[in-house]
């Protein structure tokens, strides 16, 4: 029995200390279970801090928001917005962002935003007329008649001093034969008054020289041209007889012609004298002449609403002629910088223009802008964006599609999101929502629908015919009993 005691109190012996070992042991590994939890539950604390969702937006909806999970007037789950890590500033709703990948995949091309002066260029038709300055009628100023006629038809080139016409006329007679009188009786008084009566009535300067020398009168005068040019409103015909007021033909130079063009009534401020003024013909092709805005108008047309305008153009070559068809662009350099885009970065609409902004970090935002002039190449900005920003100026229609064309055309964030109490779920009982009180039979299809199935399983009338081999009794499922049988919520799994 002592040896039996013995070895009993050996066995207890060694219970007792691998008893205390393993206690050991086990309060070892709580501390460091319990340090390692406390390491662990700082670092989910600041990665939870430095994610904390900046606020709850429903999905359907950018621009409602909550400052905690919910539903929205939907009644889908909030989905919560983090910042992002590259993201510094909050660019208000609106803001898309798209990768890299995707957006040289649509070829988006920026520019800059940026204080200019505007180059414009007015571009409108005009037609190649005499300059009117230059132009000569010729009138009698005594009657008679033609008796020889040099210039045969209009358009004819004439130069100066060429005899025009031969004119047989008795009153240029009469004051030949006064002249000569006075001039037998020496009476210098008498020789003034009859010199100034016929250059009065436009008697030619060699003539009345040749007169003085020979003494006799002449039947016929000859008139010259006064300058060089062509004829044009020939009105006379040898043998004719004229008369003071008509007028017998014009002669306008073709030195230099005048050009006269209209422009629209929005263009008429731009235009002013002295501007040049570019000229290109379809008879020279390649071509240009250049000159410069001579004269404004006063007066708009009442009918067509455009403003006319006068230029000249030298035509020492004789190339321009008169009634020809010109196409006319008039340069006006402003003075003063303006703030301009690219004319391809404007999204035109009915009421008003866009454009979409270029963030950064593939981030772009459509907005409202105020335009003013435009070149052609660049469109001046009144209001809505400043000067050195980026523009998109490719694929700006598929971005602002994205960025919604009512989500923030003014460029100013949510000021005060939707009341929330217009949705509050206060009257709503959670209790029958509380999953703790469910029971797996309660929400088990076979368990409980089905039971509920059987019992409202119809039974065959008295009357009904026997059912045939093969034939089923059951009534099919409709789709209203079908959807009794799904579970009260998709997160239990069953």
């Amino acid at each position: 029995m002592s040896t039996i005691a013995k070895n009993t109190g050996l066995i207890l012996l060694g219970a007792v200390i691998g008893a205390a070992g393993l206690g050991a042991v086990f309060v070892n590994d709580g501390n460091e279970d319990r340090a390692t939890g406390a390491a662990v539950s700082v670092s989910e604390t600041t990665a939870a801090k430095s994610n904390e969702p900046l606020y709850w937006v429903a999905p359907m909806d950018a621009n409602y928001r909550r400052d905690k999970p919910g539903k929205s007037p939907m009644g889908m789950d909030l989905v919560p917005v983090y910042p992002e890590a590259d993201s510094a500033v909050d660019s208000g709703p609106g803001t898309i962002k798209i990768s890299p990948e995707v957006i040289n995949n649509l070829g988006v091309r920026t520019a800059t935003s940026s204080m200019n002066r505007m180059h414009f260029e007015i571009r409108t038709v005009g037609y190649v007329g005499y300059n009117e300055d230059e132009i000569v009628h010729v009138h009698p100023r005594v009657e008679g008649w033609v008796e020889k006629l040099y210039i045969k038809a209009e358009g004819d080139p004439v130069t100066r001093d060429q005899p025009l016409y031969d004119l047989y006329s008795p009153a240029l007679v009469n004051a030949q034969e006064e002249y000569l009188f006075a001039f037998s009786r020496g009476n210098h008084e008498l020789i003034r008054g009859a010199e100034s009566r016929l250059r009065a009535l436009q008697f030619p300067s060699h003539a009345l020289e040749k007169l003085k020398k020979s003494r006799q009168v002449n039947q016929t005068v000859t008139f010259y041209a006064a300058q060089s040019g062509v004829v044009d409103n020939l009105n006379l015909r040898q043998g004719m007889f004229v008369k003071p007021g008509m007028t017998l033909m014009s002669i306008g130079a073709l030195d230099e012609v005048w050009v006269e063009a209209e422009v629209f009534e929005r263009q008429a401020g731009m235009i002013t004298a002295g501007l040049p003024v570019s000229l290109r013909l379809d008879f020279l092709p390649g071509a240009k002449r250049e000159g410069v805005v001579d004269y404004v108008y006063p007066a708009l047309d009442p009918k067509t609403r455009t403003l006319k305008v006068r230029m000249r153009f030298d035509n020492h070559d004789g190339k321009l002629k008169p009634n020809m068809f010109a196409e006319v662009v008039i340069f006006k350099d402003d003075v003063d910088t303006s703030l301009t885009v690219p004319n391809d970065a404007i999204i035109r609409g009915a009421d008003s223009n866009r454009v979409v902004l270029a963030l950064g970090d593939g981030r772009f935002k459509s907005i409202t802008v105020k335009t003013g002039r435009t070149d052609g190449k660049q469109v001046e900005i009144i209001e809505g964006i400043n000067a050195g920003e980026e523009v998109v100026t490719s694929a700006q229609f598929l971005l602002d599609s994205e960025s919604g064309k009512t989500s923030d055309f003014k460029r100013m964030h949510v000021g005060s999101p939707m009341d929330s109490n217009d949705m509050s779920m206060d009257g709503m009982n959670m209790d029958d929502l509380n999953m703790d009180k469910k029971s797996l039979d309660s929400m088990n299809p076979e368990a409980s629908d089905m039971k509920k199935m059987q019992q409202d399983e119809p039974t065959a009338p008295a009357n009904s015919t026997p059912l045939k081999q093969g034939q089923s009794g059951l009534i099919t499922p409709s789709s209203q009993m079908i959807s009794q049988w799904q579970p009260a919520s998709a997160g239990v799994v069953l």
